[in-house]
């Protein structure tokens, strides 16, 4: 297994290349450690669908970033990718079903719940990247990229029907020069502990949930020469 794991994270490392900062291998090796921290915490975890799942979760993250035409899911897609690869291990069909049930319902803007435990703490380790210090900076990577303001005072039931389709919280995002991380932060961040499955997800996230709090509390401040 351990073999297996280390060509997996090399195949990972090629197909991912060139993607932002946010979904790197940095971002998949972050994922894959708190899905082993979340497992000590639960009963009956397949570590070997964990692990493979954790690892292959954002394979097709690029393919998405690059398609124009916003249609690509890359918790779909990966999924098919995952199988064409775990077939070539001679993984089980059993656990590669698993392990594409994890990658497709690991979105937190997507229609797929999580149903088995690997699937959950995959969502939840997922989820926790996005908040707290490591939050925040991945927000900032979307300003550059995007062309974003660092700070939009808007009113959220206002800007989720001008750019979340179907003018809902969980919708995907429209245009995306018109997000930005505070933003982000009222219709997706501050929403994940309550979104979450495991006991242990949810500890973590409240308390990178309240240091996220306070920081776009006293970036309001800081623009508006509060502080």
């Amino acid at each position: 297994m351990e073999e297996m794991i280390s060509k997996l994270k090399e195949i990972v490392k090629q197909e991912i290349e060139g993607t932002d900062p946010s979904h790197d291998f940095l971002h998949v090796m972050r994922v894959y450690n708190l899905c082993l921290e979340i497992a000590k915490y639960e009963q009956n975890v397949d570590l070997e669908v964990l692990k493979v799942a954790a690892l292959l979760h954002d394979i097709a993250r690029i393919k998405e970033d690059f398609d124009n035409t916003r249609k690509i899911d890359h918790g779909v897609e990966g999924a098919k990718m995952a199988e064409n690869i775990l077939a070539r291990f001679n993984f089980s069909k059993e656990k590669i079903e698993k392990v594409k049930e994890c990658i497709i319902s690991h979105r937190f803007r997507g229609n797929k719940e999580p149903e088995t435990i690997e699937a959950k703490i995959l969502f939840d380790a997922d989820k926790l990247d996005v908040i707290g210090a490591t939050g925040i900076a991945r927000t900032f990577i979307s300003v550059g990229m995007y062309k974003q303001k660092i700070y939009r005072d808007i009113d959220i039931d206002e800007y989720i029907k001008e750019n979340l389709e179907g003018g809902k919280r969980n919708g995907k995002i429209i245009d995306l020069r018109k997000h930005s991380p505070n933003l982000e932060f009222e219709t997706k961040f501050k929403h994940i502990p309550q979104k979450l499955y495991t006991k242990r997800g949810r500890e973590l996230a409240k308390e990178r949930i309240k240091y996220m709090q306070e920081f776009f509390e006293r970036l309001k401040r800081e623009i508006y020469g509060e502080l």
